[in-house]
């Protein structure tokens, strides 16, 4: 939306079920569209920080270096103990406590060189991690602005608040440990597999045996769980955009004696989001205790082999305490990534709502060699204009009107008549399906959007006003505006009165719901807002229905003023407030039906006079 413009809040849900997410809440949830997609995307952002990740590889290798050769030197100080105390028996020497004590500080020192590498490792990925998110989160903030209406209309605030903050949290936190551990796991598998090997090929390959049994398990589990990873991330989203719709509207709730109705469906969301949160935990816990189970199996032949060779004497006692500590090692980089497979499959899922979102296409907003608007007068027609938000459902049919530039426009009728749909229409918050809306004999798609919006100043029914002072929430669309500017704006409006009773005036806070102020004194704000911006054309969109009388009269003197050599649009439903207009259009079922100024509208006896007169009926 353009700078100078006063907006409404954020479109709230319409239609949902009680999950919020459509009639009956959402169908059946799928495991991740494309998990092969999704990974190559966070591998190609990961490639911008290609001499970190090369900086964390070379340390988890080092360090994972350091830490596998220790118990093949413990072995050795196993072997001098036993051979020592074969001495002694022997009436040899005995035990070399010298020899062993350097080799316990070898290997003292081998663990903290490999402490330091892991140290760096870890603070160097901990920075990539942080770095993608903080881009990633910078991406979808700007990505909100550059998406056209429509979007917003299928989509939850909740959704996609937790897009942005739940799914970007998840894949910060998951990403720095899963790359993190998956490193440092195949490192350490690599490296157990050729110090085992150097000690016996025979008890190695008894050892790898078990490897088809476990990943078989591991990958049975992990493509259950990964549906369930998925619904957790859709329902959690579902969850918040019930949390935000009700406590958007809980004086409502409450008014309405709704509160057991919204705790029953939220009941109902919550009990989904349990469901899928549960399942998805069980079935990756399963992971730990199965490969758990088979490395045990795995290390009790391992034991009955290795005892069988040191009798042969084919192998020292000292490599058969190593060996098995590398067995026991051997299957813990299997089970690390088994404990991170949850993480991972969380992350993914993360990160494919997120792309999904950041994919979404965009609201054009620059054409290449677009009309300026520098010298627009404001004459505007509408030649046969069609739209529906749906394609099917048309409810703008054939809409036709000649507009002068200065003129005064009002556009009345029922409910649901497409007042507002034109209006949307004209700023390009969606195109027509058909016909054309010329600005000054020119069509308005050959604008530049932006450019197209700095034209219109919009008061809507429903007031937006932002967490800060009064003096910014005025210039909000003129953020150079000078002092004496915004105080001619307010005066203007005439809320300088109101804002000079404030107990810092103009720098004075306006909170986050805007409750510390009335909202016919909001509503003025706003009104000084579009004053401040001086626009071409006025969009007056009920601006005056949340005002009592008395200042509606007060305004009223204002808002002719400003609307004099402009041409304005004023969609009102107190007939009274436009009886001066210049012309009237009727609207019903998306045509105009009728045409006028008061006068001539009255005289015909038709539409307007039957919604005029219903006004004053007693």
């Amino acid at each position: 939306m353009s700078n100078n413009q006063t907006t409404n809040k954020p479109p709230r849900m319409r239609g949902h079920g009680p999950m919020g997410g459509g009639p009956g809440g959402p169908g059946p949830i799928e495991k991740a569209k494309d998990v092969k997609g999704t990974t190559k995307k966070l591998g190609q952002r990961l490639s911008s920080y290609k001499i970190a990740i090369i900086i964390v590889m070379i340390f988890a290798i080092g360090g994972t270096i350091f830490s596998i050769v220790g118990p093949k030197i413990l072995g050795n100080a196993t072997t001098e103990i036993y051979n020592g105390l074969i001495s002694k028996l022997s009436g040899g020497e005995g035990i070399n406590f010298q020899k062993i004590a350097e080799i316990l500080l070898t290997l003292l020192t081998l663990y903290l060189i490999s402490m330091v590498f892991s140290a760096v490792q870890g603070f160097t990925m901990t920075g990539v991690a942080q770095k993608i998110t903080y881009k990633m989160r910078n991406e979808l903030i700007e990505k909100i602005n550059k998406l056209p209406m429509k979007y917003f209309d299928k989509k939850t605030n909740g959704e996609v608040l937790s897009i942005i903050s739940n799914d970007v949290d998840t894949l910060s936190q998951n990403l720095n440990q899963c790359v993190t551990q998956i490193i440092t796991a195949i490192c350490t598998l690599i490296g157990i597999l050729i110090m085992m090997f150097s000690i016996s090929w025979q008890m190695t390959i008894t050892s790898l045996i078990i490897l088809p049994i476990a990943a078989f398990l591991v990958k049975t589990i992990v493509s259950k769980s990964q549906k369930y990873f998925k619904a957790q991330q859709d329902y959690l989203g579902h969850v918040n955009g019930q949390v935000e719709e009700i406590y958007g509207g809980h004086t409502v709730v409450k008014a309405f004696n709704s509160e057991d109705v919204v705790i029953n469906k939220f009941e109902e969301a919550s009990e989904e989001l349990y469901k899928s949160g549960w399942k998805s935990q069980f079935l990756s816990g399963l992971i730990h205790p199965v490969t758990n189970f088979i490395s045990n199996v795995g290390y009790v032949a391992v034991a009955i082999l290795g005892g069988y060779f040191a009798i042969q004497g084919k192998i020292t006692v000292g490599n058969i305490q190593s060996f098995i500590q590398y067995n026991k090692q051997f299957t813990q980089p299997i089970n690390q990534i088994a404990q991170v497979s949850g993480m991972l499959q969380a992350m993914v899922a993360a990160a494919e709502r997120v792309f999904e979102f950041l994919e979404e296409p965009e609201e054009i907003k620059t054409i290449a060699n677009p009309k300026s608007t520098k010298d627009i007068e404001g004459n505007v027609e509408f030649e046969h204009v069609h739209f529906g938000y749906d394609e099917d459902k048309i409810i703008i049919n054939d809409f036709n009107a000649d507009i002068k530039a200065g003129q005064k426009i009002a556009i009345v009728g029922p409910t649901g008549a497409g007042k507002t749909t034109i209006v949307k229409l004209l700023m390009r918050f969606y195109d027509v399906n058909s016909g054309a809306i010329l600005l000054d004999g020119t069509n308005i798609k050959k604008f530049d959007r932006g450019k197209l919006r700095q034209v219109f100043g919009m008061v809507l029914q429903d007031t937006w006003l932002f967490n800060g002072t009064v003096k910014d929430n005025i210039k909000y669309g003129k953020e150079d505006a000078t002092d004496t500017e915004i105080i001619e704006a307010a005066k203007a409006a005439h809320v300088h009165h109101f804002i000079k009773t404030l107990p810092k005036g103009y720098d004075a806070l306006i909170d986050e719901e805007s409750s510390n102020i009335s909202a016919g004194q909001k509503q003025l704000l706003t009104i000084a807002r579009v004053i401040l911006t001086d626009p071409k054309i006025l969009i007056l969109d009920e601006a005056t229905s949340s005002i009592d009388t008395r200042t509606e009269q007060q305004i009223q003197s204002a808002m002719d003023n400003l609307m004099k050599g402009r041409t304005s649009f004023i969609i009102a439903h107190r007939l009274s407030t436009i009886k001066n207009a210049d012309l009237i259009l009727v609207m019903k079922d998306g045509n105009i039906v009728e045409q006028g100024n008061h006068e001539q509208l009255m005289a015909k006896n038709g539409a307007y006079a039957e919604l005029y007169n219903s006004q004053f009926e007693l």
